[in-house]
C-alpha cells in the first residue's frame, strides 16, 4: 500500500505530538511498516523525513529560545556530534544491540519528567554539576537518536526539565531544536549511505513540517502540570509497548 495522503496524516500527528512530546516516531514508524518498509529501510526512511518536523518546530519556536542562544550553541555542537556517531552506529551494528534497554530508558525518562524539581543547592555548584551531566546526557540521546530515536525527545526533555531552570515551554523548545540537530546529521549518512525511500518520505515530511510547526504554539497556551502529565503516560505507553515487542 502506497498512499501519500495516509502518509501525510501520519507526518502531521506524528510532527504535532514530536513537537509537543518528543514522540514522533511512535505514529511515523508504524505508518512507514504499513506502507511496506523493512524496518532498517522505514528507520533511516523516519529519520530523514524528522528532519522536516524539527524545521517546523524549531521555527515556531523562536520566542522560547530567546535568550537561550549560548546553550543552543553548546548543546547543539555536542548534538550534532552524538547524532553522527548514532547514524554511523546503525549503519555499521545490528540493529537489535539496543532493543532491550531502550524500554527501559524511556519508562525512566517519562517518570523524571513527572518529578518536581528542587534547586536548593548553591547556584556555583548546581551550575558545574548541570552543566557536566547535561552535555554528556545530550550526547548519549543524540546517539541514540541517530541510531533509532523513538522517545529520544522524551529524554531530551527530561534531562532539560531536571538539570535546568527553564520552564517546559522553553525546555522543549531547546529539545526540539537538539532533537533536530541530531536527526538532521543521522539523515546526511542514511541519505548518502543508507536505505531511504523517497517515495514514503516526501509525504511524511509534508505533514511533519506542518503538525511540528503547530505543536509549539499548543506548548505555549496549554498549562504545564497537565502537559508534563500527558507527556509521561504517552512515553510509558510507549516504554511497555517496546517492553511487549522486545521481551516477548
Amino acid at each position: 500500500m502506497r498512499d501519500p495522503g495516509w502518509l501525510v496524516l501520519a507526518g502531521f500527528v506524528g510532527g504535532l505530538i514530536g513537537s509537543v512530546a518528543g514522540l514522533a516516531s511512535l505514529i511515523s514508524y508504524p505508518a512507514l511498516l504499513a506502507v511496506g518498509l523493512p524496518p532498517l529501510s522505514a528507520n533511516v526512511s523516519n529519520t530523514v523525513a524528522l528532519v522536516f518536523g524539527g524545521v517546523g518546530s524549531v521555527s515556531a519556536s523562536r520566542v522560547e529560545l530567546t535568550g537561550q542562544r549560548a546553550q543552543a550553541r553548546r548543546l547543539g555542537a555536542i548534538a550534532i556530534a552524538g547524532g553522527i556517531c548514532g547514524g554511523l552506529l546503525l549503519l555499521a551494528t545490528p540493529s537489535g544491540a539496543f532493543v532491550r534497554i531502550v524500554p527501559w530508558l524511556i519508562a525512566g525518562a517519562s517518570l523524571a519528567i513527572l518529578v518536581p524539581r528542587s534547586f536548593a543547592s548553591p547556584a556555583s555548584a548546581r551550575t558545574r554539576r548541570s552543566t557536566w551531566a547535561l552535555g554528556g546526557g545530550v550526547f548519549l540521546v543524540a546517539v541514540y537518536g541517530g541510531y533509532f530515536g523513538a522517545a529520544a525527545g522524551v529524554l531530551l526533555l527530561a534531562l532539560l526539565l531536571t538539570l535546568t531552570e527553564e520552564s517546559l515551554a522553553r525546555a522543549n523548545a531547546m529539545k526540539n531544536l537538539l532533537g533536530g540537530l541530531a536527526n538532521a546529521v543521522a539523515a546526511v549518512a542514511f541519505v548518502a549511505f543508507g536505505p531511504v525511500r523517497w517515495w514514503a518520505i516526501v509525504p511524511l515530511a509534508v505533514g511533519f513540517l506542518v503538525g511540528g510547526r503547530l505543536g509549539p504554539v499548543i506548548v505555549r497556551n496549554l498549562p504545564p502540570g497537565p502537559l508534563r502529565a500527558l507527556v509521561a503516560c504517552a512515553g510509558i505507553a510507549l516504554a511497555i509497548h517496546l517492553g511487549l515487542d522486545a521481551y516477548r
